[in-house]
């Protein structure tokens, strides 16, 4: 009997292991990291989001920011990425119409554009780019980066992009052109207001903002990617977090509009 009662223990906790084993991996599935794939110029607003987001559902984000350009290559090359965030919407079509994506792109804001400088006896002014004193005027690559495009319509609304060409200094992103204006390498350029409302930079020199009808609408898009089946859960809700009351009033706070 006893060696009976001895099996039966095994049995039983043989049992609970698998139990405890099958729990812990039903719960890292239910809280498997989600990486978003971020245009630099949603680095600031987007960690909040996810903060607010991680917080509100326990499921953990990565992020990766880089131009929006970039990191479609990025994803049509299979960068392990389940959510695009980008600062255009012509981007993420591509994307779904490689066939990469679980939902379509969506619009979640339009991003605004500022003319930033971190020199403080100089006034931000279109009209005074030619100046002497302004050698050199950061712009993101308009190639990779919609705000970049954006800066090139209004120099060319402007009638300066030729003039001013000379002193045009690109990068690869937002990101980059923000650290050329902050560290004083370009005295003046153009960024997304959601950089210069960041808490990070918020108060450092000064900015104007720039007519959103000199340019195109900066439509940002969202998709959500063909990632493994236990992240699409988590990606999925990001995606219907993005778009809640909660998330939008961030966005705003952070220059987006969202009421389009």
């Amino acid at each position: 009997m006893g060696e009976k009662l001895v099996k039966n223990h095994s049995i039983l906790r043989g049992f609970i292991v698998l139990v405890l084993l099958f729990c812990n991996c039903r719960e890292q599935e239910d809280t498997q990291t989600i990486t978003i794939a971020a245009a630099a110029n949603m680095q600031f607003a987007l960690e909040e989001l996810v903060q607010k987001f991680t917080r509100d559902t326990g499921i953990p984000c990565n992020l990766v920011i880089g131009s929006s350009g970039k990191l479609t290559a990025q994803i049509k090359e299979g960068a392990p990425y389940d959510i695009f965030v980008s600062a255009n919407m012509k981007y993420p079509k591509e994307i779904a119409n490689s066939g990469l994506a679980v939902i379509e792109p969506k619009v979640y804001a339009y991003g605004k554009v500022v003319l930033w400088t971190s020199d403080p006896n100089l006034a931000p002014d279109m009209l005074h780019l030619a100046d002497d004193k302004i050698i050199h005027i950061a712009i993101a690559n308009p190639r990779t980066a919609p705000y970049g495009m954006a800066a090139t319509e209004i120099l060319q609304r402007y009638n300066l992009y030729d003039s001013l060409q000379h002193k045009l200094v690109y990068g690869e992103s937002i990101a980059q052109t923000n650290q050329f204006i902050s560290s004083g390498a370009a005295e003046v350029g153009f960024t997304a207001m959601s950089v210069v409302l960041s808490p990070k930079l918020k108060g450092k020199g000064q900015w104007v903002a720039i007519d959103p009808e000199l340019h195109a609408p900066i439509a940002q898009g969202i998709v959500v990617l063909k990632g493994s089946e236990t992240r699409k859960k988590q990606a999925k809700a990001f995606h219907t977090f993005i778009f809640s009351p909660a998330a939008q009033k961030i966005l705003s706070n952070f220059g987006y509009s969202v009421d389009e």
